[in-house]
C-alpha cells in the first residue's frame, strides 16, 4: 500500500468539525499538535506587544494512497479555506516508507472489503 501525510494548519475551534469530516471521508486517526503559530500575507496585529493571532492547530493524518485527495477536499471545505483568508492550509505529500501502520492497514483493507 501506498500511502500520503496531509498536515492540516486549522484554528483550533474547528479542530473537531475537521477530524470528524476526515474520518467521514476515510481517515483512520490523526495526531494533533496544539497551539501551532504561523503568519499569513499579512503579519498578525499586535496589542502591546502580545499578538492577537487565533490559536491553531497542525493534524497529520497518514492515509492511503487513493483517498488522499477526497480527505483534503473535506478538510478545506469544512475548515472554511477557500471562503475566508487565513482559515487554514493543508496539503499532502508522499510517505516513502513507514512503520507502525499495520492496524491502520487492517482497518483500510477491511473498509475496502465492506465497499465491495
Amino acid at each position: 500500500m501506498k500511502f500520503k501525510l496531509i498536515i492540516a494548519f486549522i484554528e483550533n475551534t474547528k479542530t473537531d468539525k475537521i477530524m470528524q469530516a476526515a474520518r467521514d471521508a476515510g481517515a483512520t486517526g490523526a495526531t494533533i499538535v496544539s497551539d501551532a503559530r504561523g503568519e499569513g500575507l499579512k503579519p498578525q496585529h499586535t496589542f502591546f506587544g502580545l499578538n492577537l493571532e487565533s490559536q491553531r492547530n497542525m493534524l497529520m493524518f497518514i492515509v492511503e494512497e487513493h483517498l488522499g485527495r477526497t480527505i483534503l477536499e473535506k478538510i478545506s471545505e469544512v475548515g472554511g479555506f477557500k471562503k475566508t483568508p487565513g482559515s487554514g492550509i493543508a496539503f499532502q505529500i508522499n510517505i516513502e516508507d513507514a512503520v507502525g501502520l499495520e492496524t491502520q492497514i487492517l482497518a483500510i483493507e477491511e473498509g475496502m472489503k465492506k465497499s465491495t
